[in-house]
């Protein structure tokens, strides 16, 4: 029996010890792996996020939001239609009528309840209504509007005065800084959503017809919070909500608001002189980047490049030329064609602006005052402008606006007919022609059948009249 015992003590005491040996020198190390029979869950539940911060250091919106609500009021359109005519209406002679309501959102402005909205959220309208955060309702009337900025100015007759919102500059507001979105989405009550500033100078002319240059933020924004307020967290305007991209037609993507440097200049304008005096530097061109800059053989891609000067401007009497670029605007850093408008959209006529550019490979800082815009596009025959009266004399002319530039496409007829830049335009539908509103005012009051009537004087001095149906 012991030898049995003592044979099984030396076979675990072998054992043991060649175990220990292969652990001590064979074996490879791993790493050490701790389990556990609890699960983390993917996303984090709300009730426990604000454990991960310190909430002192969060932003607090609560202030801004007190000050902006009540100064948000909701804008009612009724227009009026006509319905689709039935054999009785035919019979009765009657022309049947249709209102169409649209809503939207505007901001009180000033105690006297002077109100910042779109012109599309008024646009056609019949009859207007606006009603504050209190309930109230009040008939508004239209001071103005501008189409290009998509901004109106409305006026209620309040029985008091009125809770309104300060204006911020929206040139330091920054990307990446919180805002607030307030307005009436879905004809609710004043609604307050946050975000930050996504971008800047954002434009969304597809057709680069009129460069726009929007504050772009993720904070929500849907149909009805058009004409609504952007503010800081102070509860200051930085600007005007206006248009959201989106593949559905709601909030999922982002939004715009015109700046409230833009819609500042533009209400203060419709308050001083009843229309908008917008001023242009006086350039054409476009944003340097690689591909352009090998096109036109410079080794700069940063600015915007000037491709034409507008003639009596204020860029060619401060000496800006064709091949310079501009660095900045006002001292602020120009890298695409909105960074420019978003500047001067901001100035009216007269004002001075300070221009950077680079001249010939030098930088050159230079003021330059900011003129009418005497130029405008004529359907078929091309740029047309305010003539002097050198260039009336010249072709024996008694007034008229002179052509500065052809249209691409009719170009070979019009030098076909002998009409070349420097031909004067006289008379547009039997309209006679001093000045570029002249001819806006005479197309706008065209009937869409109506053809197209155009009496010139070509550069050889004769009189000429065409008709384009």
């Amino acid at each position: 029996m012991k030898k049995i015992l003592t044979l099984v003590l030396v076979s675990a005491l072998g054992g043991i010890i060649t175990l220990g040996a292969y652990k001590l020198f064979l074996e490879e190390n791993k790493p050490i792996v701790v389990t556990s029979t609890e699960t983390n869950p993917a996303f984090l539940p709300t009730n426990n996020v604000s454990n991960l911060f310190n909430t002192a250091e969060n932003p607090d919106f609560t202030v801004a939001a007190e000050n902006t609500v009540n100064a948000v009021v909701h804008v009612k359109n009724v227009s009026i239609s006509k319905g689709q005519l039935t054999l009785q209406d035919l019979f009765s002679g009657r022309s049947p009528q249709r209102a169409q309501m649209g809503t939207g959102s505007g901001v009180i402005i000033n105690a006297d309840g002077y109100i910042i909205t779109n012109n599309h959220v008024i646009n056609n309208s019949d009859e207007l209504s606006v009603t504050l955060n209190n309930n109230k309702t009040y008939k508004a009337e239209i001071v103005g509007s501008d189409a290009k900025t998509d901004i109106a100015l409305l006026k209620i007759e309040a029985d008091e005065d009125l809770p309104y919102v300060t204006f911020a500059d929206s040139d330091n507001a920054k990307i990446g800084e919180w805002v607030l979105a307030v307005g009436n989405p879905f004809n609710l009550t004043s609604t307050v959503t946050a975000g930050i500033i996504s971008a800047k100078a954002r434009n969304l002319d597809p057709t680069g017809t009129y460069a726009q240059s929007f504050i772009q933020t993720d904070a929500a924004v849907n149909p009805g919070n058009s004409g609504g307020a952007l503010v800081n967290t102070n509860g200051e305007l930085i600007g005007i909500n206006t248009a959201i991209s989106s593949q559905t037609g709601s909030y999922i993507g982002y939004s715009f608001a015109v700046p409230s440097n833009i819609a500042r200049r533009v209400i203060e304008d419709i308050m001083e002189y009843g229309n908008v005096q917008n001023g242009i530097l006086g350039i054409s061109g476009g944003a340097l980047n690689s591909r352009y800059a090998d096109e036109l053989g410079i080794n700069d891609t940063e600015g915007i490049y000037v491709a034409e000067v507008v003639e009596d401007s204020g860029a060619e009497k401060a000496g800006i030329e064709k091949g310079d670029i501009i660095k900045e605007i006002n001292h602020i850093k120009v890298s695409k064609f909105a960074d420019l408008t978003g500047q001067i959209n901001a100035k009216r006529v007269g004002d001075v602006v300070t221009v950077t550019l680079s001249k010939n490979g030098k930088l050159k800082t230079i003021p330059v005052t900011l003129t009418r815009n005497e130029t405008y596009t004529l359907p078929l025959v091309g740029r047309i402008k305010n003539a002097k009266k050198e260039d009336l004399k010249k072709l024996n002319a008694t007034n008229g606006v002179k052509i500065i530039e052809l249209n691409n496409e009719y170009e070979s007829y019009w030098k076909k007919n002998g009409v070349e830049t420097g031909s004067i335009i006289t008379s547009i539908n039997d309209k006679k022609i001093n000045s570029v509103d002249d001819a806006q005012n005479a197309l706008k009051s065209k009937s869409p059948y109506e053809p197209l009537r155009i009496e010139l004087i070509n550069k050889n001095g004769e009189k000429e009249r065409y008709n384009f149906r």
